[in-house]
């Protein structure tokens, strides 16, 4: 079945709302508008409702919330401002507060944290730092995971798999690492993916000797003691993670290595590169960033993304908010 159809089977009635702070833009309100209208997601949409309604080239309907931050009830508004400073626990005063929760992202942030949204799509306006930021310092990432990572869902066809980090951390070290490869194998699950990680390296079980190969083979070990039930494995070059042929001649006697679907880059640089060279050379959609290890989802829209693209990382972000 199609990724997409496949997500709308899993959210739909399950009377998910999600939050979306770029009322000025068409490309998120006409999403937001269609989610509504297939009755997926309960959207909100922040900004002014004029605003709104032009980006929309006409009126919204009923069943959409719009809220103005700049309208937003004094006693609301004011109860928001307080959570977020306990929240901030003295990294920010109460005038900063004021100020920042106008801010669109900030304040979405905020409905997600007080329960009033399950989610959050945000920048297709803003660049990646003023969707994160917030996410980090309001939402949190989850108990035992240190780090936010950003993934791809790779598709082509009936072919589905996963990469990450290919988003966010520059060049993690071996915990960070082993928490991604952890929380990329529960979120693939999301995606109908059962998860074979691979732990990805120019070196395949030893057969190179570099502080960035003993790098992968720490986090491994780790992410093995981490997750002892799930089946992950490294380090493995990625013909050996991925060609059966080639994984038993250089892996043999690993559980994953011919069969991977779930691909944990070693920094940042080779999985931007990873999935930009599927996407353009092996003609694989790529949807993401998917941000995970938080406490609720967040999703980072690409500045140059479509309607449709704001769409299918809506479905995916109420996807997450299934998730156990």
């Amino acid at each position: 079945m199609d990724l997409f159809e496949s997500l709308k089977q899993k959210i739909a009635g399950k009377g998910i709302t999600l939050v979306f702070p770029e009322g000025n833009d068409s490309r998120v309100v006409k999403a937001a508008v269609k989610l509504a209208e297939d009755g997926l997601v309960k959207p909100i949409i922040l900004g002014a409702k004029d605003v709104i309604e032009q980006a929309n080239e006409g009126s919204v309907p009923a069943n959409i919330l719009t809220i103005d931050p700049n309208t937003y009830p004094e006693s609301d508004f004011d109860a928001m401002v307080e959570a977020f400073v306990q929240r901030r626990k003295g990294k920010n005063t109460r005038e900063q507060a004021l100020t920042m929760l106008k801010d669109v992202n900030y304040f979405g942030t905020m409905m997600v944290y007080l329960h009033q949204a399950d989610g959050l799509v945000s920048g297709a306006i803003h660049p990646t730092g003023d969707t994160v930021r917030p996410a980090l310092q309001i939402i949190k990432t989850k108990p035992g995971v240190k780090r936010t990572s950003g993934a791809f869902i790779m598709s082509r066809g009936e072919e589905r798999y996963y990469f990450a980090d290919c988003a966010i951390n520059i060049n993690p070290d071996a915990q960070t690492l082993a928490e991604i490869a952890v929380e990329s194998a529960k979120a693939a699950r999301l995606f109908d993916i059962e998860p074979k990680v691979a732990l990805l390296s120019f070196s395949t079980m030893g057969s190179a000797k570099s502080d960035e190969v003993t790098k992968v083979q720490e986090a491994t070990k780790l992410a093995k003691e981490m997750a002892p039930d799930e089946q992950i494995d490294g380090e493995l070059q990625f013909d050996a993670a991925f060609v059966p042929a080639v994984s038993q001649k250089k892996a043999p006697d690993s559980a994953v290595a011919g069969q991977a679907n779930v691909f944990v880059f070693p920094e940042l640089q080779s999985g931007n590169i990873g999935y930009k060279i599927a996407q353009r050379l092996g003609h694989f959609d790529a949807v993401g960033p998917i941000l995970q290890g938080l406490n609720a989802p967040v999703s980072d829209l690409s500045r140059g993304c479509s309607t449709k693209d704001v769409y299918q990382v809506a479905l995916i972000t109420a996807a997450q908010t299934l998730e156990g």
